[in-house]
Formats: C-alpha cells, sequence, structure tokens
C-alpha cells in the first residue's frame, strides 16, 4: 500500500510499505478514508521528538470503514464507519477504568515505532488498529469524516483543556494559541458557560475564527496583552489560562496572565527541559497546574453520548485537503501556515 512514511527531519516519503495484517484476534484492519497533520506531527518532523524509526508510517488522526477484524473482535463489522483516538486502549485496565485512556497500561500511539516496536500510524491506505473493541468508535450518520476525526484528537484535547480550566460563570479566561487545539478549546469553553474569554495570537486569520466562535480576540503583535486582560479584570488577571502551544513563551505568558489562585491548563506538547517559570513564581501565584495528554478515547465516548460535536461546526477548522501522495506538500503548507492554513487533512 501507499503511505507517508518518516524520512528524517523535514522528510516525508510518499512510499510503498506493506500492508498491515491481523496479528492478534483483537485486531482490527481500517481502510482510511480521512487521516489529518497534527501539530504534535510537528515535533517529529522538525527533530524535536528523537528516536522514530525511519520508515515509520506516520499520523495517529482518522476515520475510515473497517475491513476485516480477528476472530475477537464482537462490536465491528466489515463496513463500519468507525474513529479512532490517537492511542489505543484496553478498557480493562487501572487507567482506563479511570477515564484515563492514553495510559493504557496495554496501549500505544498510532504513528510511533522505536526499535522496531511500536504501532505504524494512518497516513496510508490502511491501519491495524489493535484492541479494536475498546479503541474505536462508531462514526454515526450525524457525523462526518472531518468531525469524526477532529473527535479523536483535536476537539477532544480542546475540552480536555477547557474542563482542566475549571470553567464557571462569571469568571474571565484566556486561551493563547488559536490554532486548531485552541480554536476547539474556545468553542469548548463557550460550551462549558465561558462568558468572558480572550483569544491570544498573532495571525488575524485564527483570530477572526476565535471572533467567530464567541472569543474577544487579542493580537499580541499588536497589543499588550496582559495589559488588556488585567483592566479588564479590576487588576486581577485571568481566572485561568488554557495554554495550547507547547513553548516556553506560551507557558510564560499563562502564569503571567493568570490572577493569585488561578489555574494554568495546558495540553501542549512541550520538549522543553524546564518550565519557563520557577518553584517561586508558582509559589507566588498560588497556581494551580494542570497539564498532560489528553484521555481521547473517553472524551469521544463521552462528548458523542452528550451530542456536543452535532451542536458546533468544528469541521470549519479543516481549511485545506490533499490527496495522500502529496503529503510532502501537505506538510510543508501546515507547518509553514501558508495559505492561511490552519488544519489539513489527507485523503487516501
Amino acid at each position: 500500500m501507499q503511505a507517508l512514511t518518516f524520512g528524517g527531519k523535514e522528510m516525508i516519503d510518499y512510499s510503498t510499505v506493506k500492508d498491515p495484517e491481523l496479528l492478534h484476534p483483537s485486531d482490527a484492519i481500517v481502510r482510511i478514508i480521512m487521516a489529518g497533520i497534527c501539530g504534535s506531527d510537528l515535533h517529529v518532523y522538525h527533530g524535536r521528538e528523537t528516536g522514530l524509526d525511519h520508515g515509520t508510517v506516520m499520523g495517529h488522526e482518522f476515520t475510515g470503514v473497517i475491513e476485516e477484524t480477528g476472530s475477537g473482535v464482537k462490536k465491528f463489522k466489515k463496513g463500519a464507519r468507525v474513529l479512532s483516538p490517537f492511542t489505543t486502549s484496553c478498557g480493562e485496565c487501572f487507567y482506563c477504568r479511570i477515564g484515563l485512556t492514553c495510559r493504557c497500561e496495554k496501549g500505544n500511539l498510532f504513528g510511533w515505532m522505536q526499535n522496531g516496536h511500536g504501532l505504524h500510524g494512518a497516513q496510508a491506505a490502511y491501519i491495524r488498529v489493535p484492541m479494536a473493541d475498546t479503541t474505536l468508535l462508531p462514526l454515526s450518520n450525524d457525523l462526518n469524516e472531518k468531525k469524526g476525526l477532529l473527535l479523536g484528537d483535536v476537539f477532544s484535547t480542546g475540552y480536555f483543556c477547557a474542563e482542566n480550566a475549571g470553567i464557571k460563570p462569571g469568571a474571565t479566561y484566556a486561551v493563547i494559541g488559536c490554532g486548531p487545539v485552541g480554536l476547539m478549546t474556545i468553542l469548548a469553553a463557550k460550551h462549558l458557560g465561558a462568558e468572558k474569554l480572550f483569544a491570544v495570537d498573532v495571525i488575524p486569520e485564527r483570530l477572526s475564527i476565535a471572533k467567530k466562535f464567541g472569543a474577544i480576540p487579542l493580537n499580541a503583535s499588536a497589543s499588550n496583552v496582559k495589559e488588556e486582560i488585567f483592566n479588564n479584570t479590576n487588576g486581577r488577571g485571568a481566572d485561568a489560562a488554557m495554554e495550547v502551544v507547547g513553548s516556553e513563551t506560551s507557558l510564560k505568558l499563562a502564569i503571567d496572565l493568570i490572577r493569585h489562585g488561578g489555574t494554568i491548563s495546558s495540553v501542549g506538547v512541550h520538549t522543553a527541559k524546564n518550565f519557563s517559570f520557577s518553584p517561586g513564581d508558582a509559589y507566588d501565584k498560588n497556581l494551580t497546574y494542570k497539564s498532560g495528554r489528553c484521555p481521547a478515547r473517553f472524551y469521544s465516548e463521552k462528548l458523542l453520548r452528550e451530542e456536543v460535536p452535532q451542536r458546533y461546526a468544528i469541521e470549519d477548522i479543516v481549511t485545506h485537503q490533499f490527496a495522500l501522495k502529496d503529503g510532502a506538500r501537505a506538510y510543508e503548507v501546515f507547518d509553514k501556515k501558508l495559505d492561511n492554513c490552519i488544519k489539513a487533512v489527507l485523503l487516501t
């Protein structure tokens, strides 16, 4: 089959690779309909995440159709439309039982092979999904492929970020970064009841969408963001900052923007060795800091059950579609934000 594989720093190859096969009775083979390029894929692309085997099939966001199932798969039959979180999960271990499915004791991240172990990704014609019954979710007829793909990662992560911020009526919030996850965080925060919500970025087109989703846009290159937020809170600062970028600068801005006793909810993938604020800074702020990988399987199921993605045009953030064979160009456009790209997807 054809796939996008990791060839080294800033090298994405359109390659012929071996078709996936059923290895365990709980496996399913899914024919990919749509795969996404995620901001965390760029960490690998730029070499900030090391250890990935060359030749690994990239990608962890996808929707598709069941092609084949192992004898142990009971919930899905050939032809069923499915969505997937970005990690597999067993549904039985301690972490799955408490809803932290992203830390399943048997789980793996799609698109990560190291020293020959792990799982190939979804930017391909087909993918093997272990523990299919407890990893995959059905994609109902009222959800298109874009909604399903976003639910498996970006929208769930945004909701997780907003929920960790402890949204309450009458409080003031800031979302730092208006990329795909940031925009989904804005939607989730508004859904959870945020009234005064600021969105911080430097790209006017993204701030425009943030405004459409209900946030007050602040262009960090054209205004003093801290001054604006403090002026709107009687000099206190925001009750919580939701940091979705994953940079030292954005994390430092988060602690600068919050009031004493405030919360930082951080879902940006950080690769720095140290925090950009000190333990003393955290102490002086009486900081509550929440961070980590989103348990996307838990949130995908919760949001489907509550019919949240059906209420909002979350797919509006998908600005670019590419054929799989044009994957190298898709990475370039997404990485450099060419042509006002917010979210790029691949069609097989």
